[in-house]
C-alpha cells in the first residue's frame, strides 16, 4: 500500500487534515501505521476523538512510534482512547501479535 485509498471529498475541515496528515508523517513506516488507522477508523471517529488524533499527529513519529511499541511509556495527555484503538489496530497488523 502507498497511500490513502480513500477520498477527502466531503471531510470536513478536521478530518480531511487528519487523513493528509496521517499519510505525510515523515518517515513511511509512521504513515503506514497512521494512515492505514486514518483511512479505517475515521468514519467512527467522534468529535473527541478528532481532537485527540490532532494531538497524536502533532506528536514526534520516534516517540509515536515508542508508544505504540509500548517501549516507552506513553505520556498521559495522549494516553486516549483513540490512541489505545490505534495500538490495538496496529497490533492486529503484526504478524507475532497474540490473540
Amino acid at each position: 500500500m502507498t497511500g490513502t485509498s480513500r477520498s477527502s471529498e466531503g471531510l470536513d475541515p478536521a478530518r480531511r487534515r487528519i487523513l493528509y496528515r496521517a499519510w505525510h508523517r515523515g518517515t513511511r513506516e509512521m504513515d503506514l501505521v497512521m494512515g492505514r488507522f486514518v483511512d479505517a477508523e475515521l468514519d467512527n471517529l467522534t468529535d473527541e476523538d478528532v481532537a485527540d488524533m490532532e494531538r497524536m499527529i502533532d506528536a514526534q513519529d520516534h516517540d509515536l512510534y515508542e508508544w505504540i511499541l509500548g517501549k516507552t511509556a506513553v505520556p498521559a495527555d495522549h494516553d486516549t482512547p483513540v490512541f489505545r484503538r490505534l495500538r490495538a489496530f496496529y497490533a492486529g497488523f503484526k504478524p507475532d501479535a497474540k490473540a
